[in-house]
Protein backbone atom coordinates (compact mmCIF):
# COMPACT_ATOMS: atom_id res chain seq x y z
CA UNK A 1 0.00 0.00 0.00
CA UNK A 2 1.14 3.63 -0.84
CA UNK A 3 1.80 6.10 1.75
CA UNK A 4 0.17 9.11 0.78
CA UNK A 5 2.18 11.19 3.01
CA UNK A 6 5.34 9.96 1.57
CA UNK A 7 4.45 9.88 -1.89
CA UNK A 8 3.32 13.46 -1.82
CA UNK A 9 7.02 14.46 -0.29
CA UNK A 10 8.43 12.61 -3.23
CA UNK A 11 6.47 14.41 -5.97
CA UNK A 12 7.43 17.64 -4.04
CA UNK A 13 10.75 16.63 -4.72
CA UNK A 14 10.23 15.96 -8.58
CA UNK A 15 8.57 19.07 -8.93
CA UNK A 16 11.25 21.14 -7.28
CA UNK A 17 13.82 19.29 -9.10
CA UNK A 18 13.05 20.36 -12.34
CA UNK A 19 12.48 24.06 -11.53
CA UNK A 20 8.19 24.13 -11.42
CA UNK A 21 5.35 25.01 -10.12
CA UNK A 22 2.71 22.51 -9.20
CA UNK A 23 0.28 24.05 -11.98
CA UNK A 24 3.20 24.45 -14.48
CA UNK A 25 4.20 20.50 -13.55
CA UNK A 26 0.21 19.82 -13.85
CA UNK A 27 0.07 21.41 -17.30
CA UNK A 28 3.34 18.98 -18.42
CA UNK A 29 1.80 15.91 -17.49
CA UNK A 30 -2.07 16.91 -18.20
CA UNK A 31 -4.04 16.65 -15.23
CA UNK A 32 -5.61 19.50 -13.35
CA UNK A 33 -4.07 21.62 -11.07
CA UNK A 34 -6.08 20.45 -8.42
CA UNK A 35 -4.96 17.08 -8.97
CA UNK A 36 -1.49 18.08 -7.67
CA UNK A 37 -2.95 20.27 -4.76
CA UNK A 38 -4.88 17.18 -3.20
CA UNK A 39 -2.35 14.59 -3.69
CA UNK A 40 0.59 17.35 -2.05
CA UNK A 41 -2.21 18.36 0.72
CA UNK A 42 -2.80 14.47 1.60
CA UNK A 43 -6.55 14.53 0.07
CA UNK A 44 -6.19 12.11 -2.21
CA UNK A 45 -4.56 8.84 -3.51
CA UNK A 46 -2.46 9.15 -6.62
CA UNK A 47 -4.53 7.17 -9.65
CA UNK A 48 -2.47 4.87 -12.02
CA UNK A 49 -2.79 7.17 -14.45
CA UNK A 50 -1.24 9.73 -12.77
CA UNK A 51 1.42 8.02 -11.46
CA UNK A 52 2.13 6.94 -15.51
CA UNK A 53 1.62 10.30 -16.95
CA UNK A 54 4.69 11.14 -14.32
CA UNK A 55 6.47 8.78 -15.60
CA UNK A 56 6.40 8.91 -19.44
CA UNK A 57 6.88 12.75 -19.16
CA UNK A 58 9.52 12.65 -16.53
CA UNK A 59 11.85 9.30 -17.88
CA UNK A 60 14.09 9.81 -14.98
CA UNK A 61 11.65 9.01 -12.07
CA UNK A 62 11.74 5.88 -11.73
CA UNK A 63 8.50 3.66 -10.84
CA UNK A 64 9.77 2.23 -7.33
CA UNK A 65 11.07 5.82 -5.98
CA UNK A 66 8.32 7.41 -6.31
CA UNK A 67 6.03 5.06 -5.50
CA UNK A 68 7.12 3.76 -1.83
CA UNK A 69 10.84 5.41 -1.98
CA UNK A 70 13.08 2.31 -2.71
CA UNK A 71 15.83 2.97 -5.83
CA UNK A 72 16.89 6.65 -6.52
CA UNK A 73 15.94 9.60 -8.28
CA UNK A 74 17.25 11.51 -10.23
CA UNK A 75 18.70 8.71 -12.49
CA UNK A 76 22.61 8.73 -13.07
CA UNK A 77 21.44 10.62 -16.64
CA UNK A 78 19.52 13.45 -15.21
CA UNK A 79 20.77 17.12 -15.08
CA UNK A 80 21.94 18.25 -11.51
CA UNK A 81 19.20 20.18 -9.65
CA UNK A 82 21.59 23.10 -10.20
CA UNK A 83 22.63 22.74 -13.90
CA UNK A 84 19.69 24.83 -15.68
CA UNK A 85 18.11 22.77 -18.48
CA UNK A 86 19.79 24.17 -21.91
CA UNK A 87 16.74 25.14 -24.89
CA UNK A 88 17.48 25.29 -27.94
CA UNK A 89 16.46 29.46 -29.90
CA UNK A 90 14.14 28.87 -32.52
CA UNK A 91 15.99 29.36 -35.77
CA UNK A 92 13.00 31.99 -37.02
CA UNK A 93 14.23 33.91 -33.38
CA UNK A 94 17.73 33.67 -33.84
CA UNK A 95 17.51 34.90 -37.44
CA UNK A 96 15.53 38.35 -36.09
CA UNK A 97 17.95 38.23 -33.04
CA UNK A 98 21.26 38.54 -35.73
CA UNK A 99 19.47 41.41 -37.97
CA UNK A 100 18.69 43.29 -35.10
CA UNK A 101 21.38 43.47 -33.18
CA UNK A 102 24.24 45.57 -34.56
CA UNK A 103 25.81 47.02 -31.46
CA UNK A 104 28.50 43.97 -30.52
CA UNK A 105 26.57 43.18 -27.63
CA UNK A 106 25.52 39.68 -26.85
CA UNK A 107 22.25 38.37 -26.04
CA UNK A 108 22.37 36.50 -22.46
CA UNK A 109 18.57 35.85 -22.14
CA UNK A 110 15.73 35.59 -23.87
CA UNK A 111 12.19 34.94 -21.90
CA UNK A 112 8.97 34.73 -23.44
CA UNK A 113 5.58 34.84 -22.36
CA UNK A 114 2.29 33.27 -23.49
CA UNK A 115 -0.99 34.24 -22.74
CA UNK A 116 -2.17 31.11 -21.10
CA UNK A 117 0.65 32.55 -18.14
CA UNK A 118 3.72 30.12 -18.55
CA UNK A 119 6.94 31.04 -20.06
CA UNK A 120 9.75 29.84 -21.71
CA UNK A 121 13.50 30.72 -21.26
CA UNK A 122 16.36 30.36 -23.31
CA UNK A 123 19.60 31.20 -22.52
CA UNK A 124 23.02 31.64 -24.92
Amino acid sequence: MINNEDFAKRLQEVIDFYGESASSFAEKIGVQRSSISHILSGRNKPSLDFVLKILSHYPEVELYWLLNGKGTFPTSNALPKDEPKKTEVPLEIQTKLKLDVNDGKQIERIVIFYSDGTFKNFQN
